[in-house]
């Protein structure tokens, strides 16, 4: 009897009754769709950079991923629509914001207890003394940046700079984060890592959600960033999914930013590296994990390589090749086991501006046999987690299972 819950970083549905109240460029988020916009491009022969055709996702939609998407939105995707033939639901976010971890916490079982802190747009976005602090840390007589932006943007405006300076690149986005960017070689990956944890407990107090250091290789025009991302979050104020399982004696495994995103609570086990690093992994533990093991995957590049940028065909070709693995890891699940397939929030790739998307997400589930859930809400998934494993929930949520 083991659970794997897998997020599909971003893979939105569509149909969040408060979408309205988020915005993308002063644009609300009503009417964003993640897979219906990518599926209808793709049918449209839009999508056609890398792939070809209508989008194919034959496992996820078996499972019951356009049925999802039409009880969300009340639109079924071109090409998608099958019988499902497992547990298929909708589920809506309580927590106020669409970042990453308010997304994750509420599907571990904790609705964010406190309105996260955002930057303003207006520039310069920080404050003073957090940028002297930054300055303290680093040993430099500046920062560069001081604003929103795109990661990559980030690195073709600043990068040339901070290799004749030495400064840290500091940004941010629509999400609760401080990012700071530093050339690995000229600045230091330790040294850019040491930054980053050393600065984020003023950003915690401050109840900004992450402190995400960015380092990044490469000379002016092939700036490229790299594996080496660390997130340092706030730590989940209460007992989440991972804690009750490890409580009870579980072993826990964490695939991909898993750990970052929750400061190491009840993970015994971290596994990281990119997307299809990733699935070898989760394949690994499918195939070799203990009885009783709860595994907790991210797999973030439909969100970091594709929604931020707004690439259709991108996520498509994303979307075509997490399908085609996961046709390969059903078949390996043992009798009792559970696959849990979510997201955390949304990322249209079709949509005005670059941030995330306020969305509902799918709930899909193989090993429990075939039936609609409805609509629930995000903490409902780990209270089904830990029903599964026959833990201990303190949660909000109820399981569906």
């Amino acid at each position: 009897m083991r659970a794997f819950l897998v997020v599909i970083d971003s893979v939105g549905i569509g149909g969040a009754p408060d979408a309205g109240s988020y915005f993308n460029d002063g644009v609300p988020d009503t009417g964003a769709n993640t897979v219906l916009h990518i599926a209808e491009a793709c049918a449209r022969g839009e999508a056609e950079d890398g792939r070809s055709g209508p989008l194919r996702l034959p496992v996820l939609d078996g499972l019951g991923l356009g049925r999802a998407v039409e009880l969300a939105s009340g639109t079924l995707p071109p090409g998608l629509g099958a019988a499902p033939q497992g547990l298929w639901g909708a589920a809506t976010e309580s927590s106020r914001g669409k970042d990453t971890p308010s997304g994750h916490w509420e599907l571990a079982g904790l609705p964010v207890p406190w309105d996260w802190h955002y930057f303003p747009v207006a520039q310069p976005v920080f404050p003073e003394a957090l940028l002297a602090r930054v300055r303290e840390i680093a040993g430099t007589e500046g920062t560069l940046a001081n604003c929103h932006g795109s990661g990559t943007v980030m690195l073709d405006r600043f990068g040339p700079e901070h290799l004749r300076t030495g400064w840290p690149i500091c940004y941010t986005s629509a999400d609760s984060v401080f990012q700071i960017a530093a050339h690995e070689e000229s600045f230091g990956l330790t040294r850019l890592l040491d930054l980053c944890e050393r600065v984020a407990p003023m950003l915690h107090e401050m109840k900004v959600g992450r402190v995400i250091a960015r380092p990044f290789v490469g000379a002016e025009g092939s700036f490229r960033r790299t594996g080496n991302r660390h997130d340092y979050a706030i730590r989940p104020p209460r007992p989440i999914l991972p804690n009750w399982a490890q409580d009870a004696g579980r072993e826990v495994h964490a695939v991909g930013k898993i750990g970052d995103i929750f400061s190491m609570e009840g993970i015994d086990h971290l596994h990281k590296g990119d997307d299809a690093q990733l699935m070898q992994h989760l394949g690994d533990l499918v195939d070799n994990s203990v009885d009783g093991a709860l595994t907790f995957a991210n797999f973030v590049e439909f969100d970091s390589l594709y929604g931020h940028r707004r690439d259709i065909s991108g996520y498509a070709r994303a979307l075509e090749w997490f399908d085609a693995e996961l046709g390969r890891l059903l078949p390996r699940l043992r009798k009792d086991d559970i696959l849990l397939v979510t997201a955390d929030h949304g990322n249209d790739p079709s949509w005005t501006g670059t941030d995330h998307t306020r969305e509902r997400v799918p709930v899909l589930v193989a090993g429990r046999g075939a039936g609609a859930l409805g609509h629930v809400v995000f903490a409902d998934v780990a209270a089904s987690i830990a029903a599964h494993l026959q833990v201990e929930s303190s949660g909000s949520g109820r399981s569906f299972l």
